[in-house]
């Protein structure tokens, strides 16, 4: 993973586009992370790209995610390798805040994203409530955390 820079914000777009096709067909619109600006995200140190092996060095996944003091809150990410992609990025996260010496990590997803939620389950996540997306007028968010201990 590296931090993403100004001139990976149109690959941003596309990546996070792509990537979350399957919703926006679902859904009927866009998700919200198809429409954000990631400029300044990026500006912020927000916003990590992961680099594959394969010849086109083309990035396959994005990650977003802030620092407040007492967690980190996970605002993302995006992928367009196979499954075990998304479970190595999660480990990265976890990684990322014993780094940053914070106790947990958050994250929201639209509760009709039911494979995303099953997985942050499975990775040790826990649902802490439910509310009505203040963007999306219908449609309901799934708040989660797990905690992180220390090494």
């Amino acid at each position: 993973m590296r931090l993403a820079s100004r001139d990976d914000l149109q690959t941003i777009t596309t990546l996070t586009a792509v990537a979350y096709l399957p919703y926006t067909e679902l859904f009927g619109v866009p998700p919200v992370p198809v429409t954000e600006d990631y400029a300044p995200r990026i500006e912020r140190g927000e916003v990590w790209l992961r680099e594959t092996g394969d010849e086109t060095g083309r990035p396959r996944g994005r990650r977003a995610a802030s620092r407040p003091p007492h967690a980190v809150q996970h605002r993302g990410l995006a992928r367009l390798s196979g499954r075990r992609a998304r479970p190595a990025m999660l480990r990265w996260l976890e990684d990322k805040a014993r780094k940053w010496a914070v106790p947990e990590i958050r994250l929201y997803a639209n509760a009709r994203m039911e494979r995303n939620i099953a997985l942050y389950l499975a990775f040790g996540f826990q649902e802490t409530g439910r509310r009505p997306n203040p963007y999306r007028p219908g449609w309901t968010l799934v708040d989660m955390t797990k905690e992180i201990v220390a090494a």
